[in-house]
């Protein structure tokens, strides 16, 4: 009975051993199996490397489409035709033998104009991965010759035998407030600073107390600091900016409207338009002043309350005419008008006000006689020169109004903030057709709107009474329009002025 037990005991044990062999077997060959398809795949990869190329360049171009111009990443620009789409070349303007001398001039004026305003053409900050260095990457901004400390610097290293920071400036002196030796901080008030310690904490104590004085009278200009650790170095930017002093108008203690705006236009030889227009301010803005440019030949003296006359020398034009205008006006707002408008019952200036007081706008436009003209200017770089494109609408609507948009441009019936107005000014050499130019020298600097809730009404054409006036009507047509001549002298005029080689617009 025992021996009969142990032999079946040794047959389950022979059995279990060979088991285990198999098992081992099946192991090393699943491996086996697994190495060779890993091989096979990592071979694949060897023998088919990635495939490293860009779009193809009819699908790039036809991404960062905006109204029809490619905005895409590029070093030059061009005005294409296309359908209802006029195109200016502006050097086709310029004389062909003063072209290249014109060039010439426009690209030394440019490159001093870069020199006054450095921060058009910015460094590109990359901050770099896996540093221990904490540092300001915006918001450190001194006054000139005044001293700040340094935001954010810092150490997130584990201590070294000798840890050694290099700090360095180009338009300003570096120090620290932390008491600590010679040895340890060096260069103190001079453009490079060298601390040198063995300990983090002791480091990090004088990095969060280092001082930055600007040494040279600048305005608006960014010095790069350079912070080097070893092999580790980033630049971070202080701004040195002088902020102006606030221009603050007075609306008075129950913020009348005719203390917070004064309406502006510019008048030439259509007095009985002119009167026409200030009977109807008068209905509606009995005690609003009245601001009226006149280069008439032979001025006619408006003898009205609250009506200021400023008379100009004969055809000085209109943008010279405006810039007068708002040169005199000392409300908040001023509210630009032509001499043919006409005051009804939609003319609400209150409206326009509250959309200033309650966005960031500087200028919104309304509605004349239900058109609500507005259009936005896109601008692209280029290295010779820049395009610029004019097109009819809007970008969005303005939070919080209904019936406004953002725009770049509007109609000759706008509100407007007077400082920033004044900011950009009118250019006097357009002396007759101008209204888009004004708003493109403020591109940058106006923001613009739109509402079409408020109306200005338009006086009718051909509505003389008697034949003085239509011979009135007549001269003034003459001066009205722009002649070719003019309008070769405009487009020149923005060859120039603002670095443009063309402009296009629908």
């Amino acid at each position: 009975m025992e021996a009969g037990c142990f032999q079946l005991l040794q047959k389950l044990w022979r059995l279990k051993y060979i088991c285990v062999i198999i098992f081992s077997l099946c192991v090393v060959f699943y491996v086996s199996m697994m190495k060779g398809r890993l091989t096979d795949i990592k071979l694949g990869w060897d023998e088919t490397p990635l495939s490293l190329k860009l779009l193809p360049e009819e699908k790039y171009k036809s991404m960062f489409l905006f109204d029809g111009i490619w905005l895409g990443p590029k070093n030059r620009c061009e005005c294409v035709g296309a359908k209802k789409l006029t195109v200016y070349q502006l050097g086709n303007y310029i004389d062909k033998d003063k072209l290249a001398a014109v060039t010439e001039r426009r690209e030394k004026e440019f490159v001093d104009y870069q020199r006054r305003y450095p921060l058009e053409t910015k460094d590109v900050l990359i901050a770099q991965p896996n540093t221990p260095l904490s540092y300001p990457i915006q918001g450190a901004e001194v006054m000139p010759l005044h001293t700040m400390v340094i935001p954010g610097l810092g150490f997130h290293g584990a201590s070294t035998e000798n840890l050694q920071v290099i700090l360095q400036t180009s338009f300003g002196a570096l120090n620290t407030l932390a008491d600590v030796s010679q040895d340890v901080v060096g260069g103190r008030g001079e453009k490079k600073l060298t601390i040198s310690t063995p300990h983090v904490k002791l480091l990090n104590y004088i990095l969060e107390h280092i001082t930055y004085t600007n040494t040279e009278y600048l305005l608006d200009v960014v010095d790069l600091v350079t912070f080097t650790m070893g092999t580790h170095q980033v630049r971070f930017p202080v701004t040195i900016r002088q902020p102006g002093l606030p221009k603050l108008f007075d609306p008075g203690p129950d913020y009348n409207i005719s203390n917070m705006v004064t309406i502006t236009t510019k008048t030439f030889l259509r007095y009985h338009k002119l009167r026409v227009l200030l009977e109807s301010i008068r209905q509606y803005y009995p005690n609003m002043k009245v601001i009226v440019a006149d280069d008439s030949e032979h001025p006619e003296m408006i003898q009205q309350a609250n009506v200021e006359q400023y008379i100009m020398p004969f055809g000085k034009g209109w943008f010279a005419g405006r810039n007068l205008a708002i040169s005199q006006v000392t409300t908040k707002y001023y509210l630009w008008v032509d001499d043919d408008f006409v005051f009804t019952a939609n003319t609400k200036i209150e409206k326009l006000v509250e959309v200033l007081e309650n966005s960031n706008l500087d200028v919104v436009g309304g509605s004349v006689g239900g058109n609500d003209y507005k259009f936005k200017v896109i601008y692209e770089e280029g290295e010779d020169s820049s395009c610029l494109h004019i097109r009819y609408g809007s970008y969005h609507r303005l939070k919080g109004f209904p019936n406004c948009v953002v725009a770049s441009g509007v109609v000759n019936f706008f509100l407007a903030r007077t400082e920033e107005s004044r900011r950009v000014g009118f250019d006097p050499k357009l002396q007759r057709v101008a209204h888009s130019e004004y708003f493109m020298d403020g591109l940058g600097i106006l923001r613009v709107g739109s509402c079409n809730h408020v109306v200005v009404g338009h006086q009718p054409h051909g509505s003389a009474k008697n034949t003085r006036e239509a011979d009135v009507e007549k001269t003034y047509g003459r001066f009205r329009a722009n002649t070719q001549e003019q309008v070769r002298f405009k487009l020149a005029l923005h060859y120039f002025k603002n670095r443009m080689k063309c402009y296009t617009k629908a």
